[in-house]
């Protein structure tokens, strides 16, 4: 969209929109959507779903067109967008979809890889044709380029060049145009949902490009840490247009509060007046003169000023079916695809209480262990063992078997005509529906027509009214918006049963489970107590620890070493004074001492490793001892060549 603009040229906003109106039908989406946005400043777009962030994503990048409005960016800026669902031509390789995309630079490398493939494999006709276009790579300065292409796509899981795009999964696809929405480096950056379908890693690694990233970026995602991490603006889509808030996702949490504060005072005034102009009225009709007629109006106008319209926070509740004593087993259980094994022998026993939330690299077989405990796959050894009152509901990724020629009120009778809450009470289906923010207008329409979220938040009210004991949620956060998160994540503070939750959203596990099981990269699933926050300081101290055993190590092999002899072809090396044999004797006792610590600290750390502030403390230690024995022992060899 455009060439690069110049550096030296900046623009006070590189993104303007105006008026803005998008309607589907008679339902309007989009209504007076005005706002601006720097060329530094990094925004992210909240909303409900079915709001229009999306939408609005895509009449920014031109990919769609507003019924009336501007969207003004500047010729020169280059922009890029990441969609939900990318498309490219599936005949196309990764370095086609990639690299092949207008800009020079990447055109040159685009070719470049080709040919050094070509090379690889045994073809020397395109030897000249490699010179050429390494000699213009080095005039372009297109190496420093190389280096950044070559390790986005490392870190985004991209080695295989030569596979077809029609080949990919829907998250290869994601990565493949994430790379290549970075690789363009433009002056704007549309971004929607980036963190679907990456592991926490991988979030880590996009969260601190984008947070040092120099230009704009406008930004839809569920995931509130990276909304917290990486954006300084928050603009928040609503009906009749939007509001834009200073500050990142927690500052924006701050600013809501303040202003329902304000809300809420001034709702609970109204109310008062209210009430004292109804007891006016009350008095009978003495009272209502002609001359007091404007009393009258203003008593029914605060009566009808109140809050219109469906509440629009997600009420989430449904009961649960008594738990029993015993609930899931599993007994040695493993599981393996075309001789990969994918579940490695794994055994547990889950309790009522339990809260587990399980991580690891995509393909891991997170989701295949959800699937033996729900018993849709038998795994190859060992057994799963449910206890008799066990009632499962799986909240899986596709999002369960709807049918599309049903209405969505129909779909939802079709599990139960009313349900009971946990409070006891009995509400309807179509009460429910409104709860899950599914308007009157709404449940009558064919499931066929909902969004790909309301599609989500609707299997989620399906599994809920089933009335389970036991939940497993895979990838529960991806397409559920920020409210509908934030009511899950209430729901599941009271929800009375056992939650085995599969999530990358690193927020959701710290709200919502106390232990981690993690599928190792080196194979082997792994258990640590605690939230995702909890997990991340363990790894982190285990980390600290190694790194510091290892120099340690390295240290205790280096004052093993002889004393170098004396170089008796130097005699201008003057002897050791006095004051130097009494360092050297002093250096030599510090380092034994070190080597002793040294080893009283890695049995420590050994015998300790389940307590976090002492591995920390004996981590901090063992670093301090490192830094300290690197130096005395350059010094003692300093010393002992002279001696």
């Amino acid at each position: 969209m455009g060439r690069n603009r110049p550096k030296n040229i900046r623009y006070m906003n590189i993104l303007t929109v105006e008026g803005l109106h998008k309607s589907f039908g008679m339902k309007p989406l989009l209504e007076s959507v005005t706002f601006g946005l720097g060329d530094d400043e990094k925004m992210g777009l909240i909303g409900a779903n079915g709001s229009g962030k999306t939408t609005l994503m895509r009449i920014i990048s031109g990919q769609e067109t507003a019924d009336s409005g501007r969207v003004m960016i500047p010729s020169a800026s280059r922009v890029a967008f990441l969609p939900q669902n990318p498309e490219f031509d599936p005949a196309h390789t990764v370095l086609d979809a990639v690299f092949d995309q207008g800009d020079p630079t990447l055109r040159l490398l685009h070719d470049y890889e080709e040919v050094s493939h070509k090379l690889a494999e045994g073809d020397q006709s395109v030897l000249d044709r490699f010179s050429n276009l390494s000699h213009q790579l080095d005039v372009s300065g297109g190496w420093d380029r190389e280096a950044e292409a070559m390790a986005i796509l490392d870190r985004l899981g991209l080695s295989d060049f030569d596979a077809r795009v029609g080949t990919l999964s829907g998250g290869q696809r994601k990565r493949v145009a994430l790379a290549r929405a970075l690789l363009l480096q433009p002056d704007l950056l549309l971004l929607d949902e980036p963190t679907n379908h990456l592991d926490t890693e991988t979030i880590s690694w996009l969260e601190t490009y984008l947070a040092r990233y120099p230009g704009a970026l406008l930004l839809v995602t569920h995931d509130r840490y990276f909304l917290d991490r990486v954006t300084n603006r928050m603009l928040e889509v609503h009906p009749g247009g939007v509001t834009k808030y200073e500050g990142n996702y927690t500052r924006y949490l701050e600013l809501k509060e303040e202003a329902e504060r304000l809300a809420d005072a001034t709702e609970r005034t109204r109310q008062n007046l209210a009430r004292r102009e109804l007891a006016w009225l009350r008095r009978g009709p003495k009272a209502r003169t002609s001359k007091a007629k404007y009393r009258v109006e203003r008593a029914q106008a605060l009566q009808e000023g109140g809050k219109s319209g469906p509440d629009a926070a997600l009420a989430m509740t449904a009961a649960s079916t008594r738990l029993g004593k015993k609930v899931v087993e599993l007994d040695r259980v493993s599981k393996s695809f075309d001789g990969v094994e994918v579940v490695p022998e794994f055994s547990r026993l889950f309790t009522r209480d339990d809260r587990i939330g399980i991580i690891g690299p995509n393909g891991s077989g997170k989701t295949t262990l959800l699937e033996l405990i729900a018993g849709n796959l038998a795994p190859d050894t060992g057994s799963v063992e449910l206890g008799p009152t066990v009632a499962i509901g799986y909240f899986d990724q596709e999002g369960g078997p709807l049918n599309d020629a049903l209405r969505v009120i129909d779909t939802v009778t079709e599990v139960a005509e009313s349900v009971r809450t946990a409070d006891g009470s009995l509400i309807s289906a179509s009460q429910m529906l409104e709860r899950f923010l599914f308007a009157p207008a709404v449940q009558y329409t064919p499931v066929a027509k909902l969004s790909g979220g309301e599609r989500r938040r609707l299997h989620l009210l399906l599994v809920l009214m089933s009335a389970p004991n036991i939940l497993l949620l895979d990838e529960p956060t991806n397409d559920l918006d920020i409210p509908t998160l934030a009511a899950l994540e209430e729901y599941l503070d009271s929800f009375a049963g056992v939650l085995i939750a599969v999530s990358h959203d690193r927020w959701f596990l710290d709200r919502t489970v106390d232990h981690i099981l993690c599928f190792e990269a080196e194979g082997g699933i792994r258990e640590y107590p605690g939230d995702y926050s909890a997990y991340l300081e363990r790894q982190a101290a285990e980390k600290a620890a190694a790194e510091a055993a290892t120099a340690v190590a390295a240290a205790g092999r280096q004052s093993a070493r002889p004393a170098p002899k004396a170089v008796t072809s130097a005699p201008h090396k003057a002897k050791l004074s006095y004051k130097e044999k009494l360092e050297l004797s002093k250096t030599e006792t510090r380092i034994e001492a070190a080597e002793q610590r040294k080893s009283e600290i890695e049995a420590a750390l050994a015998a300790n490793s389940d307590d976090f502030e002492a591995v920390a403390a004996l981590s901090k230690e063992i670093g301090q001892l490192t830094d300290q024995l690197d130096l005395d022992m350059e010094r003692w060899a300093e010393l002992s060549e002279r001696v």
